[in-house]
């Protein structure tokens, strides 16, 4: 088994998921582990993606309780307070992502240092991620951007668009331990930073790409 985590996403008015956040993701997860979940939340054998409702969430960390996993029990009973969409993801093998959450986690097994940049298969993400806008408010699908913008202004409220990429910045779902960022901005989620690592303002990091440190 490649990866398995669980994770609390964004999507859009149809349903389509725009980004995944994996508090804790697991790199060659134990087969008790990976059996326990697929049977709880009733997943196929293979690659899956299976999106889950908060009333789960006990039955979930239960099964990873009695499976002996403290970290993914409790991670799961946290999400049972979760008001937004909830998916949990079964990385078999190492294939060519064919949906947003199967490309996030990917991105988090790099930025978490637990796959190296080009060890894991990412071809073809550029067709499967949407073009967004990240805003103060959250990740924004670009087509429904001029209604949210309206919205807000009826509303009174300001919505700050900070950029517009198919990628978010790492910080915002991963930050390593022992690392410098001068600029957030300038590192994508998908970058491999070793501990030691500093990145000055002018510096850049793209996913799937970074620097051992001290490593």
């Amino acid at each position: 088994m490649l990866s398995f985590a669980l994770g609390i996403g964004s999507q859009n008015t149809q349903g389509d998921w725009l980004e995944v956040y994996y508090p804790a993701p697991l790199f060659e997860p134990e087969d008790a582990l990976v059996a326990t979940a697929r049977k709880a939340l009733n997943a196929s054998s293979g690659n899956a993606v299976v999106s889950f409702l908060p009333e789960h969430c006990a039955e979930l960390a239960q099964a990873f309780e009695t499976a002996g996993n403290t970290e993914q029990a409790e991670l799961a009973e946290a999400l049972g307070a979760s008001q937004r969409p909830l998916v949990a993801v079964f990385l078999e093998s190492d294939q060519a992502p064919e949906s947003v959450p199967e490309v996030y986690l990917k991105l988090h097994l790099l930025s978490h240092r637990l796959v190296k940049p080009h060890a894991i298969d990412l071809s073809g993400m550029f067709g499967v991620l949407r073009n967004i806008a990240w805003t103060n408010e959250g990740p924004i699908d670009i087509e429904e951007l001029p209604a949210r913008r309206l919205r807000a202004r009826l509303e009174g409220r300001p919505l700050s668009v900070d950029c517009v990429d198919k990628f978010p910045k790492m910080t915002d779902y991963v930050v390593p331990a022992g690392v410098r960022i001068a600029d957030t901005a300038r590192v994508r989620l998908g970058a491999y930073l070793g501990e030691g690592t500093t990145v000055m303002h002018e510096g850049f990091v793209n996913f799937n790409a970074g620097a051992k440190g001290q490593e």
